[in-house]
């Protein structure tokens, strides 16, 4: 099978619809999280909007350029989830969200994609010059922890987040 990272065109307009109205639905029935948060944050129904301000170019007060990749399945030509690759830490990205945010459509969880799309997106980290790369997830996502742990993540500690969850802080070097 032929995964690989992509960025986001006008060819992929109508997979993008397909997956962010899958994740929306299964949020509403199974009360699931949007991560990565960053394709949600506009509407992808003005697309030429939702791929311009996808990305953060500039930092600012709260945000860090970053970078957005989705995950296609060449064989399907079906999109399988996103990455968000923060190009450094702020103080508020090294206590929570770390350097990668990432996600898998509902229908494509637990086959091993997110491992894979990991494993990708550390490749993206290394070609910006990160070094060692941090990974969060809630301690009850148990399917995120061991994709990290898969791709060389190493557990420093565990705290509290703003949304009162246990949320486990891995690194990996690169």
């Amino acid at each position: 099978m032929g995964l690989k990272l992509i960025k986001l065109t006008e060819r992929y307009r109508t997979q993008l619809g397909e997956m962010i109205d899958e994740w929306k639905h299964d949020q509403e029935v199974n009360h699931t999280n949007h991560s990565p948060w960053v394709i949600f944050k506009n509407d992808y129904h003005d697309f030429e909007y939702y791929l311009s301000h996808l990305e953060t170019k500039a930092q600012t007060s709260s945000l860090v350029p970053d970078s957005v990749f989705f995950l296609l399945d060449e064989e399907r030509d079906r999109l399988l989830g996103a990455v968000n690759i923060r190009h450094y830490l702020n103080d508020a990205l090294l206590r929570e969200g770390g350097h990668i945010g990432d996600g898998i459509r509902p229908s494509e969880r637990r086959k091993g994609y997110a491992t894979q799309m990991i494993r990708l997106a550390l490749e993206e980290c290394a070609k910006l010059g990160i070094k060692r790369v941090l990974m969060t997830c809630d301690k009850s996502n148990v399917a995120s922890a061991k994709s990290i742990i898969k791709n060389g993540g190493i557990l420093e500690n565990e705290l509290i987040n703003s949304d009162g969850e246990v949320e486990q802080r891995y690194w990996i070097e690169l």
